[in-house]
């Protein structure tokens, strides 16, 4: 694994909870609406990679391509927009902690779907012991981040 993008990956992990944070305070700012505080969040984050397209050299003529596209190929943006309306709603309900565990458990046990089975052209990997047992490891991380002040006391 290289150890460059193992950080990268990481450091992603470490602004989602920062997101949640960000655009919650973004909602309380426009009188608690969600919609309206993910709609800005994609508006910055738009521009931002605009910016950086431009100051990157990207080759904005590739663009035409996307009439040939299928339908499905432009669900990311609403699933992006999914997630982040989701978690502004869910980040003070549920709190930071509740809400990103399920998440990262949600993720988990899909994405040993994808390398199973090779969805949407992904690279095909084995599920394995070792990463079963991962997975349900995340699930037991879940269970005590959700219950584990209940089942042990505080």
């Amino acid at each position: 694994m290289n150890p460059v993008l193992a950080l990268m990956a990481f450091a992603i992990g470490v602004v989602v909870p920062l997101q949640a944070a960000v655009n919650n305070q973004l909602k309380l700012l426009l009188n608690g609406s969600t919609v309206l505080a993910a709609m800005i969040s994609f508006a910055v984050g738009t521009l931002s990679l605009i910016l950086l397209a431009v100051f990157t050299g990207q080759k904005f003529s590739g663009l035409s391509q996307l009439a040939r596209g299928e339908w499905w190929m432009f669900l990311g943006g609403l699933l992006g927009a999914f997630f982040v309306f989701g978690t502004t709603l869910l980040a003070p309900r549920l709190g930071v902690a509740t809400m990103l565990s399920l998440i990262i458990a949600g993720q988990v046990c899909t994405s040993l779907l994808f390398d199973r089975f090779g969805w949407l052209s992904m690279p095909l990997r084995d599920i394995n012991l070792p990463r079963l047992a991962g997975a349900a490891l995340v699930v037991a991380g879940v269970l005590l981040v959700n219950f584990g002040d209940k089942w042990f006391g505080r």
